[in-house]
């Protein structure tokens, strides 16, 4: 079952100890906050949709079958800039995955 959030949504497909894989979707004209996290290395791959990725000063547009690689503690966006849903897949690796390893340094959404 996904878990809604203000730009779309994600649904976790696996996790262990050392893991999390989830599918997220982020709607037209929507973004995730600007964020870094101290525990955790995220690793996206698109499946669908058009992308604007950040990752520190880096910014990039991508579409399908585009890879991005983040560092522990390096900060980072995904925005949707097409007209359909942006779909990507997350692998988090690392030693924690809690919502509370998240620092947002911007936010849409007042988060």
């Amino acid at each position: 079952m996904a878990d809604v959030r203000p730009w779309g949504s994600y649904e976790i497909l696996a996790e262990a100890v050392n893991y999390k894989v989830k599918v997220i979707t982020v709607n037209p004209s929507s973004r995730l906050s600007l964020q870094r996290h101290q525990k955790r290395a995220e690793h996206w791959v698109v499946i669908e949709g058009e992308a604007c990725v950040t990752i520190e000063k880096s910014v990039t547009f991508a579409g399908e079958g585009a890879v991005f690689n983040i560092a522990f503690g390096q900060t980072h966006r995904i925005e949707n800039i097409g007209k359909v849903p942006l779909v990507f897949i997350e692998v988090q690796t690392g030693t924690y995955f809690g919502e509370d390893d998240i620092e947002r340094i911007e936010d849409d959404y007042g988060r």
